[in-house]
């Protein structure tokens, strides 16, 4: 017995080494983190697990391992490290807080007039980390990081906990943004906290870009129509090792670290420039325009390049070479570009060698495949039958891609150059958190429930 674990620990650890090299991640989840789900875009950055078999059908009454009540309110994608699941909630209280108002036609800076902004609540909320047991969807331990009257109200489609923690298996950590980024050990006793600026988000549409693991920091970034910024904190500690200013607006795109010839890089996505910055100093290495206004989804990498991708009021997606320095703009170091239905708020998906994400188109979901390598199209903005909008990411393993709607609906693809639907499944809730893909089975969190989908 002890043989076989320890072959299994080898044959685990070299597929992990492997995948590392191919797409120049950072192995920054341990030994055993390419068998879960330590940040919301999985164990490599590319929302594809590495293995696995979850259903390709279920109901309310067919493949349900466990359903439970949702606490609070929350569009935090959970994250899963052996048998616990960690996301962030906001928990509105009974407890008012009078005379604290903003003007809700305040001045947004980057639209260069005013804009209507939505008013505060007048509740004060409670800002929450939850550890639930794998198994059966019981709660392990709930912490208050604080409690406070949020300053700026939210999008309608939005909460007040819009990010997703991340793990390396030993610490959790989560940022609430203006409420601070916090670090708690996986038996939920509290570490550190810091304070982060208080944002101000275009049109008050509400925060959320996720901190990101970057060797022995934290990264998190800041962009707002005020002074923006990005901190890198030592994980263990708090101690601030780096901040940079950034000449940027409102963007919610989660870093993404990288290593390239030996140093590890924080790429971040925005609206002026996706920029790369040396995770030991902050320096910039490269930078790049080319990306539409209010930037949410996050780079993945693979075949030695980034994938970039915007949605708003237009188009962008670009392929960058990894390893050059300097500004990128115009330049040969862009593989492929494209600028035709690319997504506004969900993430791309790299799965093998195919660059996967979803559109949206009068309320109407649509999805396009392309090929990563090259920039060919294998298909482009094709409508999917029973699902609206589409907040949550692409999630994909081996042969099949999932696609979650806010209605509730998620459609099954096959892994394919050709448009293919192995199945149509609905639920009782909607889904704009991000599903999570841990051996053969699938995760997935809605509005009022979490679900548990596996075989019995």
């Amino acid at each position: 017995m002890r043989k076989e674990v320890v072959m299994s620990k080898r044959k685990s650890l070299a597929i992990i080494l492997a995948v590392a090299v191919s797409l120049m991640s950072v192995n920054v989840y341990g030994g055993s983190g390419g068998d879960y789900w330590p940040t919301w875009r999985g164990p490599d950055g590319t929302g594809a697990a590495r293995k696995g078999n979850p259903p390709i059908t279920w109901s309310e009454t067919e493949n349900i391992k466990w359903k439970v009540d949702m606490p609070g309110e929350s569009l935090s994608s959970p994250i899963i490290w052996e048998n616990k699941i960690f996301f962030q909630t906001a928990i509105k209280t009974d407890k008012k807080a009078e005379g604290m108002q903003e003007d809700d036609s305040q001045q947004n800076q980057s639209g260069g007039g005013r804009r209507r902004r939505i008013p505060p609540p007048t509740n004060m909320y409670k800002f929450d980390i939850v550890c639930m047991d794998r198994s059966n969807g019981k709660i392990l331990w709930q912490k208050t990081v604080c409690e406070a009257l949020p300053h700026e109200g939210h999008h309608d489609t939005a909460s007040f906990s819009n990010y997703s923690p991340v793990t390396d298996g030993k610490y959790v950590w989560v940022s609430f943004g203006s409420r601070g980024v916090h670090c708690y050990d996986i038996d939920g006793n509290h570490k550190w906290s810091k304070e982060l600026s208080k944002l101000s988000t275009r049109g008050s549409f509400g925060e959320g870009s996720s901190p990101a693991l970057a060797g022995d920091a934290v990264i998190v970034v800041c962009d707002h129509e005020g002074d923006s910024e990005v901190f890198a904190f030592n994980k263990e500690t708090g101690d601030l090792i780096w901040r940079k200013d950034r000449d940027e607006s409102t963007s919610w795109a989660t870093p993404l670290a990288v290593e390239v010839d030996g140093k590890v890089q924080v790429i971040i996505s925005a609206t002026n420039f996706i920029r790369s910055y040396d995770a030991q100093t902050g320096d910039i290495i490269w930078q790049c325009s080319g990306q539409t206004g209010n930037v949410i989804p996050t780079p993945v990498i693979g075949f030695d390049m980034v994938f970039c991708m915007s949605g708003f009021r237009g188009s962008a997606m670009q392929a960058i070479k990894l390893g050059r320095t300097g500004d990128l703009s115009g330049t040969d170091a862009i593989i492929w570009e494209m600028s035709d239905g690319t997504a506004y708020v969900s993430s791309q998906l790299l799965l093998g060698d195919k660059l996967f994400f979803g559109a949206d188109s009068g309320n109407a979901g649509l999805v396009s495949c392309y090929d990563a390598k090259t920039g060919k199209a294998h298909y482009m903005k094709q409508r999917l039958g029973g699902v609206n909008t589409i907040y949550a990411s692409l999630v994909g393993v081996d042969d099949r891609v999932y696609v979650a709607a806010r209605n509730g609906t998620v459609v099954v693809l096959k892994n394919s150059d050709k448009l293919e639907v192995l199945s149509t499944n609905k639920l009782d809730d909607g889904f704009d958190a991000t599903p999570v893909i841990v051996g053969d089975e699938l995760y997935l969190k809605g509005k009022e429930h979490f679900y548990c989908i596996a075989k019995p």
